[in-house]
């Protein structure tokens, strides 16, 4: 699984499971914070569809966290003032540099909580698909 994929599903969802990742980690190596959780501002980059252009849609506000395990630097980078969840996404990304054991029998959560993602994603979907008005039915 790669990184974007690995943490997208960690920031959706909903149960703590990056907490519960990070904890396991940090209970067992020594976790050096690097760059404590701090904000910043970062471009969001958009496309424009007609001339298939990038540009610059505005900015928005991070929280940035680096952590050191066994020599190498994971980075936890989440939109809004989620302290927390960038260091834990930091210390998640440091383990797989790192290549640490625990790595291996995540994968599986993963899949699992991105599963869930999906379903409670279509859920909503067909929810909202229930409310839409199909105007060439309707006689004006």
């Amino acid at each position: 699984m790669n990184r974007r994929r690995r943490t997208e599903i960690l920031i959706e969802e909903e149960s703590n499971l990056a907490k519960h990742l990070a904890e396991s980690i940090a209970q067992k190596y020594e976790c050096c914070e690097i760059t404590e959780p701090h904000y910043g501002l970062t471009m969001i980059k958009m496309r424009e569809s007609a001339k298939n252009s990038l540009f610059y849609i505005g900015e928005v506000l991070v929280t940035e966290a680096k952590v050191e395990i066994n020599n190498e630097i994971g980075i936890g980078i989440v939109i809004g003032m989620k302290d927390e969840l960038a260091k834990h996404l930091a210390i998640i990304d440091a383990a797989y540099k790192a290549k640490l054991p625990e790595t291996v029998e995540w994968e599986s959560r993963l899949i699992d909580a991105e599963q869930r993602i999906w379903m409670k994603k279509a859920k909503r979907q067909a929810e909202l698909l229930e409310t839409k008005v199909d105007f060439d039915t309707m006689d004006v």
